[in-house]
């Protein structure tokens, strides 16, 4: 573990308005990422309010990651705690010791390959202060290439979060869309961590963001920031990414699924329905519960 010397009091403070200050911990997750690291670290210390404590896990790289995060926990404007995996975990498992890590009340997860811009925190800590029924916050992204060039969209575009979709989440029926979409990308995301209990562990079916989201759809209210905060990478090494498709491809795309792309749709919901029905510490809607069980039934169809 690594620690960088503690900010200055006030130094991190939340803007005007934004309400009672609260902790805000970065949690990135690294594995290979010697590329594209120093970048995204350059614009956490850039931050206009500053992380109170960066967690950043790397998942035993071979190629300097883990010698770059130390050298920033030395030099970094906040605390930097650096664990190295003594074995290989996956993004997932990396993802959930990153957030069991984390000590703030708002956890922002992070990946090692983007840039935030400037005002991301702020404007992510304004929107949690303004309504503290919100679970999670997540914003749009400007779509990059390899070098940071502008590809002419945003994140937003590429997912189709339109204007009916907005106005969903805007009427607290975030979860509908969540059923029917992918909607939440760890790059722009940030929650309260006061749910970790329900969101840990994190199913090995589940990617780490669409889980979170998940849950936290069924169980609180969404936010989102209608700005961009991240140039949001897209380059050929990467695990996920936004690309835009045309008709063409979505529709071989979807001629491809087959048993294993239903199989696993299925477990997916089967396990988040069992998380949600062990829950006792948040009120689960009983609407929502019937919506995923038709969902569930939905997928077996499918899987038959």
């Amino acid at each position: 573990m690594t620690s960088a010397p503690a900010p200055a009091p006030g130094a991190t403070g939340a803007g005007p308005g934004a309400g009672p200050r609260q902790r805000f911990s970065v949690a990135l997750c690294t594995f290979e990422g010697s590329a594209h690291l120093e970048p995204q670290l350059a614009s956490l210390a850039a931050q206009a309010r500053l992380p109170d404590e960066l967690v950043a896990c790397d998942d035993r790289s071979s190629d300097g990651t883990a010698e770059i995060l130390r050298a920033f926990a030395r030099r970094a404007p906040f605390p930097v705690r650096v664990e190295v995996n003594e074995t290989r975990l996956g993004t997932t498992k990396n993802f959930e010791k990153a957030i069991g890590l984390c000590t703030g009340d708002l956890i922002a997860t992070c990946d090692q390959d983007d840039v935030w811009l400037p005002e991301k925190l702020a404007l992510v800590e304004e929107a949690f202060a303004r309504d503290p029924r919100l679970g999670l916050v997540f914003t749009d992204a400007d779509i990059v290439d390899g070098s940071l060039r502008p590809m002419g969209y945003r994140l937003w575009d590429a997912i189709h979060f339109d204007g009916r979709a907005r106005r969903e989440v805007l009427r607290g029926r975030g979860f509908d869309v969540l059923l029917r979409q992918w909607l939440v990308t760890g790059a722009t995301m940030a929650f309260r961590s006061e749910y970790r209990s329900l969101l840990l562990p994190i199913p090995a079916c589940w990617v780490h963001d669409a889980w979170i989201a998940f849950l936290l759809g069924a169980v609180s209210s969404l936010g989102f920031v209608e700005r961009p905060t991240v140039r949001y990478r897209q380059h050929p090494g990467q695990q996920v990414g936004a690309r835009k498709f045309t008709l063409g491809e979505l529709i071989s795309a979807g001629r491809a699924m087959g048993p294993a792309y239903f199989g696993i749709n299925h477990e997916r919901i089967r396990v988040a329905r069992d998380r949600l029905l062990a829950t006792s510490r948040w009120v689960v809607d009983p609407g929502d519960l019937a919506l995923v069980d038709r969902k569930l039934a939905h997928q077996a169809r499918r899987l038959a």
